[in-house]
């Protein structure tokens, strides 16, 4: 099979070849331009050879003017609309054009966002926070509705120029945030900016982070892939997800163990995750982001060992 019949098998629900493989960590280019981040992006997936290129976006949410933390409601009111091509977005949009014509009718790609509650936290509100939805709950929910409009606006367009599908990260899960915190604020902004694109990207994904997902309360996402922290402790496995959710599971690689260990022993990372994964509905990656300093010759390793299709 191509790589996009292998990921189209697997989104209808057949069984593929094999399970697709891709891998991904953050390069720190926040601070380059997007032809030169493409050129890093390119040059990581086809050198592993991945099966589709899940573009990392390290260029934050920018901080509303005149501001350099939002710790009050008359900050939070500085938070508006903004044309996603006026800020460091512009440069990822560089990147996924440039990435969208060099992986044409090759290979998809998936772009990285963060949901409105995450693009505050790790900039804007940052330490503030948890505090402004407990002494400003209506104030920070009309704050975080603006940022899904511009996380749907910045989508729409990657969505349009070539992306199959958004890959949003959100802190669901006890470890990251409260549940009820969840479930008042950050879901629903999320929630907004899922069905704002359901139609746009085959290969939509909700990547929940921590531990301790809130499975229940993440089932009704309108995505086709569900990715997680799979292999940690205290987080649903494949098969139990794939049990409750009826979509594409994403996993089976602990990302947490691929450093400072032999290259036989990732093999087999590789190979357990397979197992647990199954024949369908399963796409092989990593849990989270593994480590900048993961060895090279493993990390190929580990490809290699997914294209074997062995377990």
């Amino acid at each position: 099979m191509t790589k996009i019949k292998r990921l189209d098998a697997v989104l209808r629900g057949e069984k593929p070849d094999r399970a697709p493989i891709s891998m991904w960590y953050h390069f720190g280019n926040q601070h380059l331009s997007g032809e030169k981040y493409s050129a890093i992006a390119l040059e990581w997936f086809e050198h592993y050879d991945f099966d589709f290129l899940k573009l990392m976006n390290d260029y934050f949410y920018p901080m509303p003017e005149g501001i350099e933390e939002a710790k009050s409601v008359e900050d939070l009111r500085k938070i508006v609309r903004f044309d996603p091509e006026s800020c460091d977005w512009r440069e990822q949009l560089v990147a996924v054009r440039i990435i969208a014509e060099r992986l044409a009718g090759k290979a998809y790609f998936i772009d990285t966002v963060f949901d409105p509650w995450q693009s505050l936290q790790r900039s804007v509100a940052g330490e503030h926070l948890v505090g402004l939805a407990k002494s400003a709950p209506n104030d920070l929910q009309v704050a975080l509705d603006l940022v899904a409009d511009n996380l749907i606006a910045y989508s729409r367009k990657t969505l349009s120029l070539g992306a199959s599908g958004i890959f949003m990260s959100l802190l669901g899960s006890s470890s990251q945030m409260d549940r009820e915190l969840f479930l008042e604020f950050a879901k629903p902004a999320a929630m907004k900016v899922f069905e704002a694109v359901k139609d746009f990207g085959s290969m939509n994904t909700a990547h929940i982070h921590g531990v301790g997902t809130y499975v229940d309360d993440i089932l009704n996402f309108p995505v086709a892939i569900m990715s997680w922290e799979d292999r940690l402790e205290g987080n649903p496995s494949l098969e139990e997800m794939k049990r409750r959710w009826p979509g594409v599971v994403m996993g089976g690689i602990d990302h947490e163990q691929v450093t400072r260990v032999s290259t036989a022993y990732c093999r087999e990372n590789v190979r357990e995750g397979m197992r647990l994964g199954g024949e369908r509905r399963f796409i092989l990656a990593n849990g989270c982001s593994i480590p900048t300093w993961i060895d090279p010759h493993a990390l190929k390793a580990m490809v290699d060992t997914a294209k074997a299709g062995k377990v």
